[in-house]
């Protein structure tokens, strides 16, 4: 372990013990000061804070649950994800590991790029704007959705670069050719995905067929960009602003490189100190990092979820989230969430469970319209099934996606 590393590990919990409430707390409720810390093998004496329990303390400490380490009022942005979850913007953020990735897929001056991230509320569409500016280049804000409108664009804009994830850029596609249009030939030949998986099958079809140069970077609206990808090297290289952890899911404690576990996160953001955070995404460090990562850790890949949300079009479905909307459907005993995959898109299903009182009563739309306001997400169907086909003691999100 780097003299490096150990002393910004140690300068950073010493800032947040002394600026975040939240941090001192729980390295007092631990017995933990901040000058037992001396090295990262340390941080294992500091317990895991998981994005649910995140979630309670912002809801009983608003708004951000004792993290913050700034005065608010200097705070350029405050974002809100799904949870729901407050993320406050450092100030002079310029997507810094977004920046970083959008270079290695060559973006630069004279590349005119489609945002196609959402820009209200969540993270990912401003601070992909500023990256992107930051990297040289000319944004168009489309965001998600008017599939039609964007293949227009490209053709018109003479478009070089796309910012999103790569279902939607596989469903553009598609347009496209329905159109008449042949990819190989297109103006669009940079892409930069996050948000969801980046699959084999995927990048065969960008990189392979239509000749393009991509990457993929791994983030949460919690931490920012926490690694990307790097041609010819295995998973992500992680950014120097977080040093990561493999943890046991159960225990909270690190487990050696090459063992998958739950990502936990320190992250050296001096405004939002979110120390030992676990992400809920299992991976696993590479015992020995690629040199194409420069000194960076390398983490080998993801390999699912070990909480209970789940990511669904880039954004995370909490059961609490679930649990709100049912609670405004009496006539609901149980739901359950159901997350499969068609063609390019994420299909959510609603099983019901109706109380025996109201067997015959439509609760689909009402239903729908509250995961939509909790949530933020589309609903695609609504199933009510009988007695027993739902498990209250089984996951109320269930992921049955399959990713080649």
């Amino acid at each position: 372990m780097s003299t490096a590393l150990s002393q910004r590990l140690r300068d950073q919990l010493a800032f947040a013990y002394e600026n975040a409430p939240a941090v001192r707390q729980m390295m007092d409720g631990a017995g933990v000061h901040p000058s037992d810390i001396q090295t990262a093998e340390d941080l294992g004496r500091i317990p895991v804070t998981s994005k649910d329990r995140l979630i309670e303390m912002q809801q009983s400490n608003p708004p951000f649950g004792g993290f913050l380490a700034v005065d608010l009022d200097t705070l350029p942005r405050i974002y809100i994800s799904p949870g729901p979850i407050y993320d406050p913007q450092r100030p002079n953020e310029q997507a810094a590991g977004g920046i970083e990735a959008l270079k290695v897929a060559g973006f630069g001056k004279g590349d005119r790029v489609i945002n196609t991230f959402m820009y209200h509320l969540t993270p990912a569409g401003l601070l992909m704007d500023e990256g992107i500016r930051a990297a040289g280049c000319t944004v168009i804000p489309t965001g998600p959705g008017n599939s039609e409108l964007q293949v227009t664009l490209i053709d018109t804009l003479q478009v070089t670069g796309y910012v999103g994830t790569p279902s939607f850029l596989a469903t553009l596609f598609d347009l496209a050719i329905r159109q008449g249009h042949d990819p190989r030939q297109m103006s669009l030949k940079k892409a930069f995905f996050t948000a969801e998986p980046y699959t084999p099958s995927m990048r065969a079809r960008f990189e392979g067929e239509y000749g393009m140069k991509t990457t993929n970077a791994y983030g949460t609206a919690d931490l920012g960009f926490i690694g990307f990808s790097v041609a010819d090297v295995p998973g992500f290289c992680i950014s120097e602003d977080v040093h990561i952890e493999i943890a046991d899911p159960k225990t909270g404690q690190p487990l050696p490189a090459g063992e998958i576990g739950e990502i936990v996160v320190t992250t050296f953001n001096n405004t939002y100190a979110l120390v030992r955070f676990g992400t809920g995404d299992l991976g696993a460090l590479a015992p020995e990092a690629h040199a194409a990562c420069e000194g960076r850790q390398q983490l080998l890949g993801l390999y699912g979820r070990s909480g209970e949300a789940i990511k669904v079009r880039g954004m995370f479905l909490h059961p609490n989230q679930i649990h709100m909307a049912v609670m405004k459907v009496p006539e609901i005993k149980y739901a359950q969430a159901v997350i499969t995959r068609m063609g390019n898109r994420d299909h959510v299903t609603l099983r019901v469970q109706l109380k025996p009182e109201y067997a015959g009563v439509s609760v689909g739309e009402a239903l729908k319209q509250h995961i939509q306001t909790t949530a933020r997400l589309k609903v695609d169907d609504v199933q009510v099934v009988e007695a027993g086909v739902i498990d209250p003691a089984q996951r109320m999100v269930r992921d049955e996606r399959k990713w080649d």
